[in-house]
């Protein structure tokens, strides 16, 4: 179900929006064609199991994320000790890559914590060394993240497109970024992250900026 944007019509949103305020959405999810994409059943195998299809008329918000505390705005300054919006001493780091960096804003080794468990598992051979000795011919079910690079919380809006718009169809990374002078919406923060708060920044203004980069194919 691709991401629908508030603000943007529905021609563009079955295309690859940009209008509206920034929203956040789910990088598996909310790219159009992105692996959890809606889909539709268009045929039966012999065995009588589903063969399914994209179902590119099937736009949606329920890719959408509550991000609390992240999107652009917020925009924060130094501020006051104590007062929620101190930077980089606060409730936020600098650097930091949401659903990607840990506290400290440091990669995480994987998905986990963009997703509970990674998001992802494979069946495997139960009688190997990873099925801890089950019966012969069983299949267990193992935790398989996706690499930390390929996920993150995206946004889009404020002029920023939801997904790259033609293969691959993943979305755009946030990260805190710090302005060193005047920057317009839509212009650089810094290197390969825009302004997407729909106002302008003076200088020592933070904010979540917008990757210029589309994150790599999730495989």
């Amino acid at each position: 179900m691709p991401a629908a944007l508030p603000g943007s019509t529905d021609t563009e949103n079955r295309a690859n929006p940009n209008a509206g305020r920034a929203i956040l959405y789910d990088p598996l999810s909310g790219p159009k064609n992105a692996p959890l994409d809606a889909r539709t059943i268009a045929s039966w195998d012999n065995n009588g199991s589903p063969i399914y299809a994209g179902d590119p008329a099937n736009i949606s918000t329920g890719a959408l994320q509550t991000g609390i505390g992240f999107g652009s705005p917020p925009i924060f300054t130094g501020g006051a000790p104590g007062d929620g919006k101190q930077f980089p001493d606060g409730n936020f780091t600098d650097n930091y890559i949401p659903g990607q960096s840990k506290p400290d804003a440091t990669n995480a080794a994987n998905s986990t914590i963009m997703y509970i468990g990674g998001g992802r598992d494979q069946i495997v051979d139960g009688t190997g060394p990873n099925g801890n000795g089950w019966p012969a011919g069983s299949k267990v079910s193992l935790p398989n993240p996706y690499p930390v690079a390929q996920v993150a919380v995206c946004m889009a809006g404020n002029g920023g497109s939801r997904d790259g718009g033609a293969s691959p169809f993943t979305g755009f990374a946030t990260k805190t970024v710090t302005a060193s002078g005047n920057v317009a919406n839509g212009a650089v923060i810094e290197t390969g992250w825009a302004n997407r708060s729909g106002v302008g920044l003076t200088s020592g203004q933070s904010t979540f900026g917008s990757a210029a980069a589309q994150l790599p194919d999730v495989t």
